[in-house]
Order: C-alpha cells, then structure tokens, then sequence
C-alpha cells in the first residue's frame, strides 16, 4: 500500500495477468502461497483472495467433463464386509478410484503430502 502526496493510503492495482500468474505459482506442487507472495511482494492475504476469486471463475467458466456430474455432490462410497483370512498376509492398501479412469493405490507407509500433490494434480485434469 502507497500513501500519495497527501497522505492518504492508494492501494496497489495489480495487472490481471500477473494475478494470474501469481495464483499459478500457488498452484505448483510444493508451492506455499506465503513464499509465492513474499517472492512478488505481496501480501499472502491478497493472493488468497486472488487464487478463491480466479479459481470460482475458472470452475464457473469449464465446461464439466462427460464422466462427471455439472454440480459438486456427494460420490458414492462401497464397504465391503471381507474377513481377511488369518493364514494370508494383511493387505494395508488403499485404493482410491478418481472420474476419467485414474486409480490411485497407496500402502500402510504412504507419505500424506505427497498422496495429496498426486490427487490435485489428477483433479485439475
């Protein structure tokens, strides 16, 4: 924020485009929107504000995929009631079934933030 030769506050107006490419940056995979701010000197805040307005825009805009439904809803969710048998190895796998065909499988020792840089990116897809 600025103060003019009064002495009153102006705030800053940001292009649309380095908008854009700063909520990019946030985007990546092990991006922090405080370090991306910092690097373009902004405040984290604002490019919060920048990344939620850009990205409803951007939801609003897209077409939905043929495999997925135009509103956001509940997905449905199967339990099977398997007894595992005592003389085979416990299989610890998750398995986790995304829209476009994507399977995702991770094991007992999966690291958390790495599983969910793998299911942004397939979602964005």
């Amino acid at each position: 924020m600025d103060r003019s030769s009064e002495g009153q506050r102006r705030y800053q107006s940001w292009p649309d485009d380095l908008k854009r490419e700063i909520v990019s940056a946030t985007l990546e995979p092990g991006a922090s929107v405080a370090a991306v701010a910092r690097r373009y000197g902004v405040n984290a805040n604002q490019v919060f504000s920048w990344r939620k307005r850009l990205l409803a825009a951007a939801s609003e805009a897209a077409p939905p995929h043929r495999d997925e439904p135009a509103e956001p809803g509940l997905i449905p969710v199967v339990l099977t009631a398997e007894v595992p048998d005592a003389s085979e190895p416990l299989d610890e796998r998750i398995e986790i079934e995304l829209g476009g065909g994507y399977r995702v499988r991770v094991g007992a020792g999966f690291h958390g933030p790495a599983l969910r840089r793998v299911l942004d990116v397939l979602e964005r897809r």
